[in-house]
This record gives C-alpha cells, structure tokens and sequence, in this order.
C-alpha cells in the first residue's frame, strides 16, 4: 500500500491540477497504517503536495484537506514541523479544513503544543492557526473545551516565552468579538494575564503591557478593561511610578497604553479623568533618556493627530510652547531616529483637514510652528538636506502636513529659494524621496488658496509637477552638427 502512495505523489509532482490522483491518494491514505507510512517516511517527497496550497490552487482544498493530517503534524512527524505548520495555516482559511480540523482532537492538540516549541516561526504559525480556527463558533468550542484548555494551560508552565506566547495568542482571540472576549475571561487566561500586569515584577508588566494594549485596540476590549479597574489601576502605577527605580522598564508601555486610549476614545474625557498621564509625557520630554523622550514625543504625536487632541495640547498653555521647543531642538541635535521620531511627531501635530481649517485652529498651529525655533522652516529645510533619506522625507512629511494652511503658504512663498527647491527634482535621488516630494507637491497644488499666495505661474508650474509624475524625468535635447560622425 505505501507503494501505491510513493507512485501516486510521484503523479502529483508530475501534473499541474491532479485531481484524480488526490482522490485516489485520499483513499490510499486512508487505509495505509501508520507505521507502514512511517518505514518509508524519507521517501514521501511531500513538497510537490505542500505546493499545491498556493492561491493558484485553492480549488484544489477539498481534496487535499480531507487527508489524515496527523500524518503530518505533531510526533507523527514525517516532514519539517515548520512546513507542517505552514500547510496548517494556508488551509485554515478554508471552512472545509477547518471542519476537518476540529474533527481531529490530536491534530488540535499538538498544534497547541507547537506554541511551547523553541522554533519561534512554528511557534507563530500555531497561534495563527489556532487564531484563524477560533473565528468561528465550532472553534472556539473547541479550543476552550476542558482537555484542549488544559492542554494550553500545561504549555504555558514551560517557561515565560511560552506563557508570553500563550497571552499573545488569547489576546487575539479576544480582540475578535465580545463573545471571542468572554470565552477567554472565562478561561481564567485573561484574568492571569492582567493580574501578571499589575504584579510586582517589572520585566513582566512591560511584556504584558504591550498585549493589553493590543486588547484595548478594540471597543468590546476597553469597555472590559474600564469595567474591571485596569485602566485605573494602570494610572495608579504611574502615578506610584516616582518612587520606582525600576519604573523606566515599564513606564513607557504604559504611557503608550493611554496614548492609544486617547486617540481611540476621546483625548479630553481620558486627559481630564488621567491628568497623571499627561504629567507624565511633560515629564518624560524633560528626561535624559533618549528612550523616554522618544516614547513622550510620540504620544504627544499621537494624541495631537486629531482636532480634539490638539485641542487638549493648547489649554496647557505655555507649558507646551516649551515642549515644542524642545521638539525643535531634537529634530535638529539628536540621534537619526529621534529626530524621525521628532519630525514624525510634528507631521502629526500641525495636519489639520481643510475642513477643520477654522480661523482659531489656524492661529494655533501657526503660534505652535514660531514655537518649534527661532527659524522652523529653515531648520527643517536644513534637515532635509542632510544624505540621509529617511530624514529627508520625514523632513518632507512636515512640510507636507502644513503645505494647505494659508499661513505656512505664506512662508514657503516668502522664504528664498523655498518654491525653486520644492520644483527641483534633482534633489530626491530615491523613490520613497521622490514620492515624498510628490506628496508635498500635490498637497500644495490642491489648496485653494494657493495660486493667490504662490501667484499664477508658480501654481501653474506645481499644476505640471503634478501632472508629470513623481519620477518624471526632463528629456536631453540633442543638436546635431553637420559633418560630425
């Protein structure tokens, strides 16, 4: 019989849509013992199979997903675990596979033991699988049934990677619905994990800190998170967090927690009820540790990407005229990174929609760029004349996110050379400068009030910059000269 499976694979390599040989290695299989299977195990050149799970072949699912897959998957194991996984994680975007799955405990069972492998990319294919699966009713079922859950519970006790993989795993699952959610609370898994965050162990809050925050990604994962006291006692840590000289191991993943709060909810209602947490960010801006002052610069980013953020920023007043400023000073004196980061942060903070172009907020973002140096708009041109790329479009970006505010256009318009460097292509060398300085092109051609500030022509000029294209390239005339060969 396992001659009959080697001359039926051998087809299978041979042929681009075998279909009557799957059938008929189906059947095969299903009456060939396993230890038959297992004494010819390096004959079974299963990559031919494995190929044919590709997105050309997906018609190809029903006949490969009803094969014994434990042949395939655990300590049956007749194949690398790492191409055993992939398979598993291509096929379970079909119902049919995943039907054929659920059926099959052992096959769950020892996908769930793949998490608590020292492969870390089977490690990742497993919990995608057991993500994918968990999508519907019959898998959550499953997954959180007694002896599967015991099962995971048992994996988790390896070591902490493991147990990190395991929170990983159940906070995608909770991410999906309230009811994925429930599932998981009831488990016992999550309220581990939070007790582990408010724990004394640092290292630990600052690994599970960033699963919580992925939790509170979704609105079903926040109200949850309100409703058991986290989020307070989230805020109860930073406030304690003085007095902690180990508190720079965790403090900036929960920073970063209430900034994503912020935006996602309302920056107001979460800034007045956790005044801590804007303290705080002021606080980390005036640290020695790049680190710190990274984190705070991109909250401050972040919770000014929108009006009402921005908003909250201005009533500190001149507090954050002072932190602009020290904005300023790293986008031009700190590391590559956090200048990035800074230029990032300034993008963020002055974007403002023509539709929210009030005179007021126009106003502010116009006080808040005289804040950033005693020459913003020089300074960032100057940076973005520095080789390096990355820089040079962050740079870029914030001329792009100001480039449609009258203001600004006045600035550009009256600082020398600015309008000829924004037409010279010969500057941006590289596709992403290149469209970068398309961007800044586009939205300043797009503005309605840009041919009355820039004038006629030089609106026309940005109207063919535009109309050319972001790799556009000036033809080389040539002059022919008589008798030359």
């Amino acid at each position: 019989m396992a001659a009959q499976v080697l001359a039926l694979l051998r087809e299978v390599s041979r042929l681009e849509a075998p279909l009557e040989e799957l059938r008929a290695l189906q059947s095969v299989l299903q009456s060939v013992p396993l230890s038959e299977l297992r004494e010819h195990a390096a004959e079974l050149h299963l990559g031919p199979l494995f190929s044919l799970l590709n997105e050309n072949h997906r018609r190809l699912f029903t006949y490969l997903v009803p094969f014994n897959l434990h042949y395939y998957v655990g300590h049956y194991l007749i194949c690398p675990r790492s191409t055993q996984l992939k398979m598993v994680g291509r096929i379970v975007d079909n119902s049919d596979a995943v039907t054929e799955i659920l059926n099959n405990a052992e096959l769950l069972k020892q996908i769930v033991y793949c998490i608590g492998g020292e492969n870390l990319s089977v490690a990742k294919a497993a919990i995608k699988s057991l993500s994918r699966i968990s999508l519907t009713q019959a898998g959550l079922e499953a997954l959180f049934e007694s002896n599967l859950l015991d099962d995971l519970k048992s994996v988790m006790k390896t070591n902490d990677i493991v147990r990190y993989r395991v929170y990983e795993l159940i906070v995608e699952i909770s991410s999906v619905s309230p009811e994925s959610l429930n599932y998981c609370t009831t488990s016992g898994l999550v309220t581990q994990l939070l007790r582990e965050l408010t724990g004394e162990d640092v290292l630990v809050r600052a690994t599970c800190i960033e699963m919580v925050t992925s939790l509170a990604y979704t609105h079903h994962g926040r109200q949850y998170l309100a409703q058991e006291g986290v989020i307070d006692q989230i805020s109860n840590i930073i406030v304690g967090a003085d007095s902690d000289p180990f508190s720079s191991f965790y403090l900036p993943g929960f920073v970063k927690f209430f900034g994503n709060l912020a935006i996602m909810d309302s920056p107001q209602q979460i800034c007045e009820r956790y005044p801590v947490f804007v303290e705080k960010v002021f606080e980390m801006t005036e640290s020695q540790d790049p680190t710190m002052i990274g984190v705070a610069v991109d909250t401050i980013g972040i919770l000014g990407s929108n009006v009402e953020g921005k908003q909250v920023l201005q009533k500190t007043g001149t507090r954050f005229e002072r932190l602009l400023m020290k904005i300023g000073y790293q986008a031009k004196n700190a590391s590559t990174e956090l200048k990035i980061r800074c230029l990032d942060a300034v993008s963020s903070l002055f974007y403002l929609p023509p539709e929210q172009q009030t005179d007021d907020l126009l106003r502010m973002t116009e006080s808040w760029f005289s804040s950033l140096s005693r020459d913003p708009l020089e300074l960032f041109r100057g940076i973005s004349n520095q080789p390096f790329p990355e820089l040079h479009c962050a740079a870029l970006k914030v001329f792009t996110a100001i480039a449609n505010q009258p203001w600004a256009q006045k600035l550009m318009f009256n600082s020398p050379g600015f309008v000829e460097y924004v037409m010279d292509r010969s500057v941006e060398h590289d596709k992403a400068s290149k469209d970068a300085k398309y961007e800044l092109v586009k939205a300043l051609a797009n503005s309605k009030t840009i041919a009355e500030i820039f004038g006629n022509p030089n609106y026309l000029r940005l109207r063919t910059y535009l109309s050319e294209g972001p790799y556009y390239v000036k033809p080389i005339s040539t002059t022919a000269v008589e008798g030359a060969e």
